[in-house]
């Protein structure tokens, strides 16, 4: 299929949820499989986005890792070949000072007309932090996170030439030339699962990002935050077919033949790991009755991928209607992979999103019809 075969963009009505997708900048095909490591075709990379960018996919989240090509030069490029989707850099802070960040950004923003927006993340493994010559302490990672992010929005708020004396950063009279387009700033997305990141979306994000669990388990994650007025996301895997049946075939071929190498270094390095994100979504997949957490979500995976390989597995119906039950439960917006990912995204797009936008329309009509009974 190219690009022009795709169906027409489904964009979102105020209110209805956000559906982004995650760029394969990691290389996995398989579920159970390693990463694609020690290679890059921008090509590929390049033709993924376009293709995301006629099916209405909201924002691409270009990952971070050291297992995967650094996501800013791949942003810049992809800008260049696109006109709509967006683009949610992952980016750590303390890699990069706050003003040349704050530049870069800036920067990327009249690059693509503001298509840009930050997922900030504070980091899950300290030998990974140690590897970019970061030995900071979880708890001290997010502490460096708030006054990373205080000098951003103070920076957006035309704050120039700015001096700063923080514990983890010291300006003295910064000056940036270039402002974010328009005279704004990007929307903010702060990932974890620990209180503190909670407080730092609450702070200085505009949504809070964790990885899957069932719609009841997220309604009570996202109390909190959402009683503070900020969005909550999630990041999971899809796998949706014309029947459920094929959708489970699916799963058992991707799920074939794994490599358990592969595994068990996702298991040591859990192990090392400080991260409560982490921990939290491997002892959620643990504690999955025969890799089931509920009839549509599959944990099995998570042990070859890690938390966002927590899978919506079912037929195109199924998929729409209990994404449906994560808007009841407060969740506004998504990040999906899948395996192919580019194979799912069309799949999702194309077949599952026109009928979960049917379900929010049909709701969003049920709500108005009975607000009309009680005048």
């Amino acid at each position: 299929m190219t690009v022009s075969d795709v169906t027409p963009r489904l964009d979102p009505e105020p209110g209805e949820l956000r559906v982004h997708w995650n760029s394969p900048l990691s290389g996995q095909q398989k579920a159970s499989g390693k990463y694609g490591t020690g290679q890059f075709d921008l090509d590929q990379i390049v033709e993924f986005a376009q293709e995301a960018d006629e099916l209405g996919v909201d924002s691409l989240l270009m990952g971070i890792g050291a297992h995967m090509p650094d996501p800013l030069p791949v942003l810049g490029a992809l800008v260049r070949e696109t006109e709509r989707v967006k683009f949610l850099l992952a980016y750590r802070p303390g890699l990069l000072s706050p003003t040349l960040f704050a530049q870069v950004v800036n920067t990327i923003s009249w690059m693509s007309d503001g298509r840009i927006s930050l997922n900030l993340v504070a980091g899950t493994s300290p030998a990974e932090q140690a590897g970019y010559g970061d030995f900071l302490a979880h708890d001290e990672r997010y502490a460096r996170s708030n006054e990373f992010l205080d000098i951003l929005h103070r920076f957006w708020r035309g704050e120039t030439p700015l001096s700063y004396d923080g514990t983890h950063h010291r300006l003295e009279n910064a000056h940036i030339g270039l402002g974010y387009k328009g005279g704004g700033r990007p929307e903010i997305y702060i990932s974890g699962a620990s209180e503190v990141a909670q407080r730092t979306a609450v702070d200085h994000g505009d949504c809070w990002l964790r990885y899957g669990d069932t719609p009841e388990g997220l309604a009570e994650a996202a109390k909190p935050v959402l009683a503070q007025g900020r969005r909550v996301g999630t990041r999971m895997h899809v796998l949706a077919r014309e029947t459920r049946e094929e959708a489970l075939a699916a799963l058992a071929e991707l799920m074939g033949d794994p490599d358990e190498e592969h595994r068990e270094r996702i298991a040591d390095a859990v192990a090392a790991s400080d991260s409560v994100a982490v921990a939290t979504s491997f002892r959620l997949a643990g504690s999955a009755d025969g890799d089931w957490l509920s009839p549509m979500l599959y944990s099995g995976a998570v042990a070859y991928r890690g938390g966002p390989a927590l899978c919506v597995v079912g037929s195109h119906e199924e998929v729409a209607a209990y994404l449906y039950a994560y808007k009841a439960a407060g969740i506004s917006e998504f990040i999906f992979s899948g395996w192919p990912t580019r194979d799912e995204m069309r799949i999702f797009y194309t077949r599952v999103l026109p009928l979960l936008r049917r379900l929010e329309r049909e709701g969003a009509d049920r709500v108005a019809a009975a607000a009309a009974t009680r005048l």
